[in-house]
């Protein structure tokens, strides 16, 4: 059973009556009394309420969904649907950013490089992680990793979870803003095939930097967006508080990115979000990464490189009726 202690607004109707069915589990195991009719009939109520709240989630929702404390992880993709992945560490030029994780990996036998971004399960974590905000070493790191994968003609995944990238001083005095250029323009020129999953956030430049892919794919319940709801609201309405209506209005879900062509995939999720069922989601994730791999393993080379150039050329092109 789900752990129900973080619960969204909107879950609560659904919380509530987990923990009903915990109750009359626990009251049918210590007194041996037979609820069975009772639980069954909680657990079809359980099933319809979710396929009610999750079935016409809002933008601002899906947000919510997104940056749910207990949904899945870089790190617990990597764990699941890879082998023998090694961590390499450091940028050859300041230090090691602990909030992009990556090196050489096993996909079914094939090798690969998988480098993700990492957000940490507590405090003590999030620090070490600087919460899912990478610095420019970071991304320096990140492309390391890819010019290797390139070298050894490894396929490249990443998988996209940040609020965007460290805007601190520090940040700033080496360089982020170059740094996420230079890894969107050497990114386009990659000769193996690149994958990117936006497993949770995607703000802003901080993904950009390391999402310069074949194809893009997003997980049902992400987003993908130049700027956060809260930094919208404050920009146009003056009011964080307007967060709801700014997520609406970006149109960053993944149905309006697929119609807008900035993400090729949309990866389904388990009823209720991945944070509630890892395993479910971390299949899903793997089997369009293998069917992604197989058709871009099969262009040659020419075509790969200028269909990602075509690809990202005509991202914002509009008609005025």
């Amino acid at each position: 059973m789900e752990d129900v202690t973080y619960t969204l607004e909107f879950e609560k109707p659904l919380c509530e009556l987990e923990k009903q069915l915990i109750t009359l589990r626990t009251v049918s195991d210590e007194s041996k009394v037979d609820v069975s009719s009772e639980i069954k009939a909680i657990e079809q109520k359980i099933e319809k309420t979710k396929a009610d709240i999750y079935s016409d989630l809002t933008p601002w929702q899906r947000v919510q969904l997104s940056r749910h404390p207990k949904r899945p992880y870089s790190l617990d993709y990597i764990e699941s649907i890879f082998t023998d992945f090694e961590e390499l560490h450091g940028d050859r030029r300041f230090r090691d950013d602990a909030a992009i994780v990556g090196g050489p990996a096993f996909l079914d036998g094939k090798a690969v490089m998988v480098i993700g971004q990492q957000k940490g399960r507590n405090t003590r974590d999030n620090l070490k992680r600087n919460f899912g905000c990478p610095h420019p070493e970071g991304y320096r790191k990140a492309m390391r990793l890819m010019e290797m994968a390139e070298k050894f003609e490894m396929p490249i995944i990443t998988l996209i979870d940040t609020p965007g990238a460290y805007p601190g001083i520090g940040a700033e005095e080496r360089h982020v803003a170059e740094a996420i250029a230079v890894n969107i323009r050497d990114m386009s020129a990659l000769k193996v095939p690149v994958i990117t999953i936006v497993i949770g956030e995607g703000g802003s430049g901080g993904a950009l930097g390391m999402a310069v892919a074949d194809e893009v794919m997003i997980m049902e319940n992400s987003y993908y967006s130049v700027i956060s709801p809260e930094g919208c609201a404050a920009i146009l309405w003056k009011d964080r508080a307007a967060a709801p209506k700014a997520a609406e209005a970006l149109r960053f879900s993944p149905k309006h990115l697929k119609e807008f062509k900035v993400v090729d995939r949309i990866i389904k999720e388990p009823i209720g979000g991945a944070h509630r069922d890892h395993a479910a989601a971390a299949k899903a994730v793997k089997d369009e990464i293998l069917d992604s791999l197989s058709k871009l393993e099969k262009k040659s080379m020419e075509k790969l490189l200028d269909d990602r150039y075509k690809k990202f050329r005509n991202l914002g092109i509009f008609a005025e009726a």
